[in-house]
């Protein structure tokens, strides 16, 4: 069976078996009968070596239209333990897969032809046994017995059920012959997006990403891991836990998470910075700048640089807790500077400044200072009889010189931000004590984490406060940009002793980043590839991207910054054609018999006929949506390597008992568990607000009696059914 023909039909009986047996019953008959087909002993062994060769070639073309056709309904099952995943210096793993080309097309069209449906789709069989399994559910025993046998999972099984995990098993088993699938790590620094519907395995294809990265050793040292996690998933927590142990890496692992303060690091996203702008850069870049908000992020972000310079004039490290405080109430600030410099520089100031008080009236006040402390109005008033050059202090009065009502209204689009950030214990995080010796919690920062080659989980518990955990996510973000641009400019090793080392890559992972991503975000996939960052994102839907920016441009201005693409089931065609619009045309072939009969001319016959097969050419597109639509859970197609297209599948995860977790992190992971799984709090495991009050607390407790007495009635009647 020749396979460069251009139609390669697959989607048929074996007829090669039948060759095999001819020559299996030939090469019998010329062993232990050579006589009967005219034979020597001799020359009827050689002439069954002969057919045994020629059915074994015949075997294994059947063995693959067998093979082909089992695909096409049901592929092999496909786990791997985490041990087992192969990691390389040179290319990432993505799974067993095929390159699509124009022969998938053609056979996937095929497919949905009527007259190869009995291949295809399941037979009426096995879709009664389905219906029967449904009706027996709540059967008596024997029959329920029938039904769990039908639904058995085992291939001796003649109705045994799909895999649960719905789409097309198709458009993966219109190719029997996969392979490894793998993307060289030189295309990672031009960034990876993961596009897929809820729960169809876009986390799982994360873990494959980062238990990779995390192992992986180059040039005799590894790699930079940072992952963040909107969601807060419990079993990527413990992927990366495990693999850090293999990897001797648990000293390096450092968890960052929102919802559990207890058992999280501390993280300052303003505490170290290149230059002292970065601070009000990174706290009001996530300020909305559209309209008549672009005046007040620019007043916001004055006032922040104030504060901030003022701070570290005063040896204070920034943070939003600071940062608020003084937002708020600015004179606090503006009294410790001055009492900073004059003690410095004019020590006889406070004795004029003193006297100045001591003359301040609401008369003597101006209206834009009036309700500042009067030790403000009279340092203020020291300052306009003499020439301070300082441009801390200078700034700090243009501050508290403002009117205390416009001040406010000013910066009231900065104190949201703020309170965000700072509320109840989450100001232990990003905020934290340096000088706090007996906090075991440990503090990290990006250029600390680079430096280490460090791995770091962020936990930004969005189902319980979507708004700060972008707040969050948004700073974390600015701060990394900051660092990227740094690395890019001095190298990693910047200030230390020794020489240089080499660029280290950085390999972010961002799930659910649709809910991370701001302004600041496209500078780091734009610009960050030349500080070795390796951003791949995980997303549903292109609209998801668009509602989160708000404007289609810079949407489009994200996308088109992804070099690799891959495609997993989603919902939305908007997000389909993503791929499919990228991909060329191909020509398919339709067979078409034809038949004719004609009067022959002569005497001699009665007439002529003749039958064929007409082959025509159709341009068709190489995917449609509706293939993207289709896919089955923990497969994709992907774009990689300048636009090649692959047809992948992952790897199921594997049951591995060697894996585990020290107490905290193992408490922290079930607590996440609990927490995010949605649906399985019921009863006693469901949280209830402190001073919240059940419903049947206020029924009198005659009515409660009542209801207890209707509802074992109800559970009585069910057991005597």
């Amino acid at each position: 069976m020749a396979r460069n023909h251009a139609l390669d039909t697959l989607l048929r009986p074996a007829v090669e078996l039948y060759t095999v047996q001819v020559c299996l019953a030939l090469a019998f008959l010329c062993v232990f009968a050579p006589w009967a087909v005219a034979l020597t002993p001799l020359f009827g062994l050689v002439t069954a070596v002969a057919f045994l060769v020629f059915g074994t070639y015949r075997l294994r073309q059947a063995l693959r239209v067998l093979r082909y056709r089992r695909n096409i309904r049901r592929l092999s099952y496909y786990s791997m333990t985490s041990k087992e995943i192969p990691v390389s210096n040179e290319r990432l793993f993505v799974g067993k897969g095929f390159r699509w080309e124009q022969k998938h097309t053609q056979r996937l069209v095929d497919t949905y032809l009527p007259q190869y449906a009995p291949y295809v789709e399941p037979s009426e069989w096995t879709n009664k046994a389905r219906r029967l399994e449904a009706r027996l559910e709540f059967a008596p025993f024997p029959l329920t017995l029938l039904a769990k046998a039908t639904a058995w999972d085992n291939a001796v099984n003649p109705f045994r059920p799909l895999p649960p995990v719905g789409g097309l098993p198709r458009l993966h088993g219109i190719e029997p012959e996969e392979y490894d699938v793998t993307l060289p790590l030189g295309e990672r620094v031009g960034h990876s997006i993961v596009l897929g519907t809820t729960r169809v395995g876009k986390t799982r294809l994360a873990e494959l990403f980062i238990t990779q990265d995390i192992r992986r050793k180059r040039h005799g040292q590894h790699e930079v891991v940072i992952v963040f996690d909107p969601k807060g998933d419990a079993d990527l927590l413990k992927r990366m836990y495990v693999e850090c142990e293999r990897a001797g890496r648990a000293n390096e692992f450092y968890v960052f998470h929102l919802g559990w303060p207890d058992q999280s690091a501390r993280y300052n996203a303003v505490g170290r910075f290149g230059r002292i702008s970065e601070v009000a850069t990174r706290v009001a870049g996530q300020l909305s700048s559209e309209g008549n908000s672009a005046a007040f992020k620019e007043f916001a972000w004055r006032f922040v640089n104030i504060i901030a310079r003022a701070l570290v004039a005063l040896g204070r490290r920034p943070d939003y807790l600071q940062i608020q405080q003084h937002v708020i109430s600015i004179e606090g600030l503006f009294l410790e500077y001055a009492q900073k410099y004059f003690d410095e520089h004019d020590p006889k100031a406070w004795e004029k400044v003193i006297a100045i008080e001591a003359k301040v009236s609401e008369k003597t006040t101006p209206f834009n200072m009036r309700g500042r402390l009067p030790r403000v109005i009279a340092i203020d008033q020291y300052l306009n009889q003499t020439r301070v050059l300082d441009p801390v202090m200078d700034g700090l009065r243009s501050a508290v010189r403002y009117d205390k009502t416009y001040f406010d209204k000013i910066v009231a689009s900065l104190l949201p931000l703020l309170e965000k950030l700072t509320t109840g214990r989450m100001a232990e995080l990003i905020a934290p004590d340096y000088h706090d010796v007996n906090d075991p919690r440990p503090i990290f920062d990006w250029m600390q984490v680079v430096r280490k080659r460090a791995v770091v989980y962020v936990g930004l518990d969005a189902l319980s406060d979507t708004e700060v955990a972008a707040a969050v996510g948004n700073s974390m973000f600015s701060d990394l940009v900051s660092v990227a641009g740094h690395i890019y400019k001095y190298g990693i090793d910047d200030g230390l002793p020794g020489q240089a080392s080499s660029k280290v890559a950085i390999n972010l992972h961002a799930d659910e980043f649709n809910e991370l991503i701001g302004d600041e975000f496209i500078p780091m996939i734009n610009k960050g590839g030349g500080a070795g960052l390796q951003v791949t994102a995980y997303t549903q839907t292109l609209s998801d991207i668009e509602a989160k920016i708000g404007n289609r441009a810079k949407a489009g201005q994200i996308i088109g910054n992804f070099n690799n693409l891959f495609m997993l089931r989603v919902r939305e065609t908007a997000t389909a054609e993503l791929l499919t619009n990228q991909l060329p045309k191909v020509q398919v072939f339709t067979a078409t018999p034809a038949s004719s009969a004609s009067d022959a001319v002569n005497g001699k016959t009665a007439f002529t006929s003749n039958t064929h097969d007409q082959l025509s050419a159709t341009s068709v597109p190489m995917l449609e949506p509706a293939h993207v639509v289709g896919l089955p859970k923990g497969q994709c197609y992907a774009l990689i390597e300048g636009g090649n297209l692959w047809k992948v599948r992952m790897p199921l995860p594997a049951v591995d008992p060697d894996e585990a977790m020290p107490k905290d992190l193992q408490e922290l992971a079930e607590k996440m568990r609990k927490a995010y799984q949605v649906g399985q709090a019921t009863g006693s495991e469901w949280w209830e607000a402190p001073g919240q009050r059940r419903v049947a607390d206020d029924l009198p407790l005659d009515l409660q009696d009542d209801f207890r007495q209707m509802t074992q009635g109800a559970a009585d009647e069910g057991d005597a059914a």
